[in-house]
């Protein structure tokens, strides 16, 4: 399931208070979408990693009480009032007692004395076995206790999140033009690349390093293979037509032959986009193949939703909407 069906799957199990783990490989954003979730319902979101946990911290520690029986107090990382969503990340990266552990406050929303609120949903995430991440692999019982939801990073879903999340454009125009890098996890490498690898190469961008390291600290986040494709294009991305000139004279500037140079100007193109300037940026990629005006119109009004309130846009959409969905 992409995204946006994990997230809509999510919203009815939170309503039914139905336990649910979400499975994928390592960095697609499982977590993120969690996240997402919460901050759409605006509903607290408990992290509390498994991991990290001995089988006791759940329970809490005895203590005596005024009857002079023993008691448990609950972990502070419990809810103990109000409604929200109770996230166990990596709950089966952690030891098999821990897991065990966790039974009855899945299933009963119960452990001991305590019981979970009401408006509390359980929501878990982690990695597939087949990954060889740092799995144990679940007790049949706990996963009896789940529906289980296996996560699929999906391109276009992920584009539109990195234009709102100011993802640099020389990385979204590369996995557009190489979408199958997106995603290509490497069990016996150290880096691979993934959504989460390729925002640290974004990163590494926006920090402008010296371009004599540029190529090791780009396999260091995604590895060599794709590394080396990235740095290639990049060096393409940074000969393109100059984009002020594009603007200046939009009739005459040359368009690019070559895909990957097109996918880069309407990258380029849409990150400099705004009200004033769209109707030049119309002409200049009216002249381009369709699929990339389609591209380069999309994601400028994605990350600037103004753009399509102008006449220029409209112009745009009546005269391609046999290309729109």
């Amino acid at each position: 399931m992409k995204a946006s069906s994990i997230l809509s799957a999510l919203r009815s199990l939170i309503a039914a208070r139905q336990p649910v783990f979400v499975w994928g490989g390592p960095g697609i954003g499982k977590s993120a979408v969690v996240r997402q979730l919460a901050e759409v319902l605006k509903m607290p979101l408990q992290d509390v990693r498994a991991l990290l946990l001995d089988p006791v911290d759940l329970r809490g520690l005895p203590f005596l009480g005024n009857d002079g029986r023993s008691k448990w107090a609950t972990p502070e990382f419990l809810p103990k009032e109000g409604s929200g969503i109770l996230f166990l990340d990596e709950l089966n990266a952690a030891p098999a007692m821990v897991q065990a552990s966790c039974y009855q406050l899945v299933l009963d929303r119960k452990l001991g004395e305590y019981t979970l609120p009401d408006g509390w949903a359980i929501v878990a995430a982690g990695n597939r076995d087949s990954d060889r991440a740092v799995t144990t692999r679940m007790p049949t019982p706990l996963r009896n206790r789940f529906v289980h939801l296996e996560f699929e990073v999906d391109l276009q879903e992920w584009s539109e999140w990195a234009l709102q999340a100011g993802i640099r454009p020389e990385v979204i125009a590369f996995l557009r033009f190489r979408p199958e890098l997106l995603s290509a996890f490497d069990r016996d490498a150290n880096a691979f690349p993934s959504p989460r690898s390729w925002e640290f190469v974004s990163r590494i961008l926006d920090a402008k390093p010296d371009e004599s390291t540029e190529y090791e600290l780009f396999a260091g986040a995604v590895g060599t293979g794709a590394a080396t494709e990235f740095s290639a294009f990049l060096g393409m991305f940074r000969d393109l037509p100059n984009i002020d000139a594009i603007l200046l004279n939009p009739q005459k500037e040359p368009v690019p032959e070559n895909a990957a140079a097109q996918y880069a100007v309407a990258s380029a193109l849409a990150r400099c986009a705004s009200d004033t300037n769209f109707d030049r940026i119309c002409v200049y990629v009216n002249r381009m193949p369709t699929e990339f005006r389609v591209l380069c119109v999309r994601d400028a009004s994605l990350r600037e939703p103004g753009i399509r309130h102008t006449a220029s846009y409209t112009k745009w959409a009546i005269e391609n909407h046999h290309v729109l969905v």
